[in-house]
């Protein structure tokens, strides 16, 4: 069969090939990646034996993929019920977030439910491992550790102890002799990717792959390896902090927006079944400046507490700090605010922060910044039992979320009595009392902050 020569053009960044050079990789959309890399031969495919015959959908059994518990409740909560049979999870997070005590944890109870687990480390030695693993609590017998990088000596390992489940920490620090490159380069990323997928199909093993950060927080390596996994779980923490939360990127066995909370102690990690109250601040009386929302992670609604700072200043362009909120939404929220409520945010810093390192990006959060930074400049403390919900368009109008019912149904557990919504809000818990706003401006007035503590009318009129 006659054979014809073409060029190979393949992006350095995530290794798409292309037909052609452009200027621009349309997979990972990165400038100037495109290279020319040789030639490869065109030949025409002929139609080979299949490896399995094609049945009706409706014979195919599913009890072989049956998501397995791991044992650990927040775990499963974000992999849609546990470990599918042959799935392949690719956990990133920053160094030192806890990923590898979290995958002891994992290993240990999986060790006890279903049997052996091999854990294979290529940044750590295994004696390493092992004292991490003692000071936690988490030693069984059937938790075998191996200390290998090298591709073809992991499947060797994996052939000897024939575990139940495998754990490769890190998979940018594996390698194999097949290809050329370093190892963690985008080459050997994806050939040792792809090898233990492979495995992991053909053996119905859950593999479990840990994987670095970049300094932007996206996962090291060609952005193809997000696309070959079956599930890709972000983990996230402050440092200064012993939350983390764990989160779903990509799940094709469940939800892919879900959030496990964790709890990072000196004695291992534990679950957070109930996290709403590490996101609030518990005091005698309200503060102004303050001011509590639902948002909803998932299928969980958790509440958050928003903080406002509004001070004076001499500089000739004030300060907008902010912290565990979305820069833009906060620069557009006092915008409307100053614009339409006709609050004096002039040669005044603002700055904004949520409690407990809790991630505030949701549009429901809009109007509980905004209020928050009007309590402060006003002086004024909104209702200690006051909960608000609400998205902000830039016309001043307060905007309907979703799930409302089931946002105060969590706030009426923890003691809320008051809510601000939209119009239209639906059936409300029992317990907690409707305060209607149609816009910015009778938020203000429902709530007293279009007057200044201790003046009989507001700064502006």
């Amino acid at each position: 069969m006659a054979k014809t020569a073409r060029p190979i053009f393949r992006c350095a960044e995530c290794g798409h090939e292309v037909a052609k050079w452009f200027g621009r990789c349309p997979e990972c959309q990165a400038w100037g990646s495109i290279e020319e890399r040789g030639t490869a031969s065109v030949t025409r495919v002929v139609a080979g034996a299949p490896t399995s015959a094609a049945r009706p959908i409706g014979e195919v059994d599913i009890e072989s993929a049956r998501a397995l518990s791991t044992g650990v409740g927040e775990f499963d909560r974000v992999l849609g019920g546990g470990l599918v049979p042959g799935a392949v999870v690719l956990l990133a997070g920053e160094p030192g977030v806890g990923k590898s005590t979290l995958l002891l944890e994992t290993a240990h109870r999986w060790a006890e439910s279903h049997g052996r687990c091999l854990y294979v480390t290529g940044e750590e030695s295994a004696g390493q491992v092992r004292l991490r693993a003692e000071r936690t609590g988490n030693l069984h017998a059937e938790m075998y550790l191996a200390a290998e990088s090298e591709l073809g000596a992991l499947l060797g390992q994996v052939d000897q102890v024939k575990p139940s489940m495998l754990i490769v920490d890190s998979v940018q620090t594996m390698s194999t002799v097949s290809v050329d490159g370093v190892p963690g380069g985008v080459t050997q990323v994806r050939t040792v990717a792809s090898g233990l997928i492979a495995m992991a199909k053909e053996r119905g093993l859950p593999v479990v792959l840990v994987g670095h950060v970049t300094k932007d927080g996206s996962v090291a390596g060609p952005r193809v390896l997000e696309h070959l996994v079956d599930v890709v779980l972000q983990f996230e923490g402050d440092r200064h902090s012993s939350l983390r939360l764990l989160r779903g990127i990509k799940n094709r066995y469940g939800a892919a927006d879900e959030v496990g909370c964790f709890e990072l102690r000196d004695d291992g990690i534990v679950g957070v079944p109930d996290p709403s109250g590490l996101f609030l601040t518990r005091r005698e009386k309200a503060v102004e400046g303050t001011c509590v929302t639902v948002i909803v992670e998932g299928k969980r609604p958790m509440l958050g507490e928003v903080q406002a700072l509004v001070a004076k200043t001499n500089l000739p362009a004030p300060r907008r700090a902010v912290s565990g909120l979305d820069s833009a939404r906060i620069s557009m929220a006092l915008a409307v605010l100053e614009k339409r409520g006709k609050v004096n945010l002039f040669q005044k810093d603002v700055f904004t922060a949520t409690v407990g390192g809790m991630r505030l990006v949701e549009p429901a959060a809009d109007l509980a910044v905004v209020l928050a930074v009007a309590s402060a400049e006003r002086e004024i403390a909104l209702p200690a039992d006051l909960v608000v919900l609400g998205e902000v368009g830039l016309a001043g109008e307060i905007r309907r979320v979703n799930g409302v019912g089931k946002r105060l149904a969590e706030a009426a557990r923890l003691g809320f009595k008051k809510a601000l919504v939209p119009p239209d809000h639906g059936p409300l818990p029992d317990g907690v009392r409707a305060l209607v706003a149609n816009d910015l401006v009778s938020a203000l007035d429902v709530l007293g902050l279009n007057r200044r503590r201790g003046s009989g009318k507001g700064e502006d009129e």
